[in-house]
Formats: C-alpha cells, sequence, structure tokens
C-alpha cells in the first residue's frame, strides 16, 4: 500500500470536546446572523415600499439619535418637554457614543454606520456567549436552541439597530459564562464594562456579586484574591457614571436618578405600569401595547419557571434584576420588552422544550421555529418602519 493509501485506511480521529464547542459555537453565530440577516431583510423590503431608507431607519430612530447625537457633540445637552420635564442626554450611558465617537475619529465613516457595526458586531459576540452559557448548563443543543430563540425574539429587531442592548448583552453573556467557570476577574471586568453601556447593566454586577457571596458562604471565606477582586470590580462601572452624572448636576447621591425622573422613569414598584396598562385596556391602544404586555406576561412566567427548575445563583439574579426594573419601573411601557431583551436566561425553559421537540417531532419544532420567524420578521419590520412608538 501506498502512503496516500495507509493514511486513508486509517480511523479519522474523533474531534475532542473543545473541537465540538467551537464548532457548535459557530453554528448558533451562523444561526443567529442568518434569522437577523432574513429579518433585516423584510424590514428593506417593506421600508422601500414606503418610501423609506432602511439603513437609515436602522442607524437613526428614537434612542440612536440620542447615542450617536453625544458621540458627536460630547453632554450636556436637553430636549425641552413639559411631560415631567426636560429629557437630559445624561440618561443615556457612555461606553456605546465614546467606541462610537473613538472610530468616528480613526475612521472616514460617520456615525450611522459606526454605530450598525458595534451594534451587528455586538450582537454576534453576545450570541457567542448566550451559546455558552447555555452549553455549559444543558449541553450543545441547548446552547444553540437559546441563540436561536433571542435571535427570533418578537423585539430582537432592535439588536439591528443602533441601540445598546446587543453592547449589554454581550457583557452580560461572557460575564455569567465566567462566573460559572470561577473565571472572577473577567466576571468582574465584563460586569463592570456593562454597568458603562445600560442603567439596567447593574443586573450583572448584582449576579456576579451574589455568586461571590454565595461562594465566600459555602467556602467559609477560604476563597482566592481573584474573587474579592472580581466582586469588587463589578459594580464599578455603573457606580462610577451616576456619581459622575450627581456630581455634575450638584447631587451626588441623587443627581442621576432626578435626571430620570425628568424622563417619566422611576422606580414605584410597578404603580405607573399598572395605571397605564389599565387606562390602555379601557380606552384601546395600538398594537404595540397588547404585544408588549403579553412579552412582559410570559417573561414573568418563565422567570418562574427557571426559580422551579433551580437555575444557577448568577442567572437568576441577573434575570430576576431585569425583569423588576421592567415590571417596577414606570414610563415607556411600550419600550419593556426592549428592557428584556438582555435577560435571555428566561429563555432556557423553552430552548430546553425545543430541544425536546425537535428529538421527538422534528416537524413539530420546524414549525414552531418558522412561525417565531414570521412573528419577528413582520413585528419587527412593523415596530421600526410604521409604529409610532418609542423603543
Amino acid at each position: 500500500m501506498t502512503h496516500a493509501s495507509t493514511a486513508l485506511a486509517q480511523p479519522v480521529a474523533a474531534p475532542k470536546p473543545a473541537q465540538r464547542t467551537v464548532r457548535a459555537s459557530w453554528v448558533a453565530v451562523g444561526l443567529f446572523l442568518g434569522a437577523r440577516l432574513t429579518g433585516t431583510a423584510v424590514l428593506a423590503l417593506v421600508a422601500h415600499n414606503v418610501g423609506k431608507h432602511p439603513l437609515t431607519l436602522l442607524a437613526r430612530s428614537w434612542d440612536s439619535v440620542w447615542y450617536l447625537g453625544i458621540a458627536t457633540h460630547g453632554y450636556g445637552h436637553d430636549l425641552p418637554s413639559h411631560d415631567p420635564g426636560p429629557h437630559s442626554d445624561l440618561a443615556f450611558f457612555p461606553l456605546y457614543p465614546a467606541l462610537v465617537r473613538a472610530m468616528t475619529t480613526l475612521t472616514p465613516f460617520g456615525g450611522g454606520a459606526i454605530g450598525l457595526l458595534f451594534s451587528w458586531t455586538a450582537a454576534a459576540v453576545a450570541a457567542a456567549g448566550i451559546h455558552a452559557v447555555g452549553s455549559w448548563l444543558h449541553g450543545r443543543a441547548t446552547g444553540i436552541a437559546l441563540v436561536l430563540l433571542w435571535a427570533l425574539l418578537p423585539h430582537s429587531v432592535v439588536l439591528s439597530m443602533a441601540y445598546t442592548e446587543p453592547v449589554l448583552t454581550a457583557f452580560a453573556a461572557w460575564s455569567l459564562y465566567a462566573v460559572l467557570a470561577g473565571k472572577w476577574l473577567w466576571a468582574g471586568v465584563l460586569a463592570a464594562l456593562a454597568g458603562l453601556s445600560r442603567p439596567n447593566g447593574f443586573a450583572v454586577a448584582a449576579a456576579v456579586l451574589a455568586a461571590a457571596g454565595a461562594e465566600v458562604w459555602r467556602a467559609r471565606g477560604k476563597v482566592s484574591h481573584r474573587l474579592w477582586t472580581g466582586a469588587a470590580l463589578a459594580p464599578l462601572g455603573w457606580t462610577a457614571y451616576v456619581l459622575w452624572v450627581g456630581r455634575r448636576k450638584g447631587d451626588v447621591l441623587g443627581g442621576y436618578f432626578e435626571v430620570q425622573r425628568l424622563w417619566g422613569s422611576k422606580f414605584d414598584f410597578g404603580r405607573g405600569s399598572l395605571q397605564y396598562t389599565r387606562a390602555m385596556l379601557l380606552e384601546g391602544s395600538q398594537f404595540v401595547v397588547p404585544m408588549a404586555l403579553a412579552v412582559v406576561a410570559v417573561g414573568t412566567l418563565l422567570y418562574v419557571v427557571l426559580l422551579l427548575d433551580r437555575a444557577p445563583l448568577p442567572l437568576l439574579v441577573y434575570g430576576g434584576m431585569l425583569l423588576l426594573i421592567a415590571l417596577g419601573g414606570s414610563g415607556f411601557f411600550e419600550s419593556k420588552p426592549r428592557f428584556l431583551l438582555p435577560a435571555f436566561p428566561l429563555l432556557l425553559p423553552l430552548a430546553q422544550g425545543l430541544v425536546r421537540t425537535a428529538r421527538t417531532r422534528p416537524w413539530h419544532a420546524t414549525v414552531l421555529v418558522a412561525a417565531l420567524a414570521g412573528l419577528s420578521y413582520l413585528y419587527g419590520a412593523y415596530l421600526v418602519v410604521y409604529a409610532q412608538a418609542p423603543l
């Protein structure tokens, strides 16, 4: 036999677990990108049908205008409003506009293009992190299903826009993965960056701190200095920005929360949300509000299931904090499903169910995924192109 034929006759070594994990991660990210590109294509067709440019809608709608304004001009601009007061750009956290500003300085591209590039890249990184968390807990198939479900949420069109939810989710997913893997320094650094991304980014720090506290209790205080360092780093990003805004407004501890109050956003244990929901149900409203109500209700039920399944503590704290902020905060009820986009742990029970269905009744799973995709694409296009509600 020749050397070549001898080599062909030898059995091929099975892929190593690490190689299989990497391949599964690429599959998950590929499915995510395929789902979101298809959704963007549907949005583009709808937008062209009404004479609007899809990239302009994705790059310069609602909050993205504020972020691009900060990237271009810095902080210090208000939008006059009488309900309940002037809207300040200090309500928007600094990491995303700072990155956009840096890249527009170094490249010939405009802020809109750079903002979309950052959001799309962050969304892909987030998909890889979500897959890593799902695979760590329940296997690669569940990790892939978790990413697919996240890509096909009704409000997942936001993941294709110049918004900060993809950035927060990327830091959150990899921080939670680091906690599960015992990489405390990475968990703390990523949590700090998440805290610089969005107001609800503090949920990541809360998850890291809760997990660190549980580990200290379990080990009776005999833990690595890396755990203490990671726990100390976790809340620094969010805390630093809140205190900076407070100092700038002349009230170190309360200045940032006053800025949010003037936007109509405050934590009132859900009283404002209940009043708004009752008014909308009695008086009628556009389709966006009932959909938002349905998403929040389903998210609450999924969190209960996650509790009953005894999910790991950091995932329970992270998902619970995001849900609490969405339920207990007043103002912008239509935006609550967007606030829940980073709460991917809530999808874990559904991902496990989808995997079981795919193994026993693959045709049923295919129909379910197709239905979710249709809802996501059409509703996403409606939100961006037609609905005049805040995203």
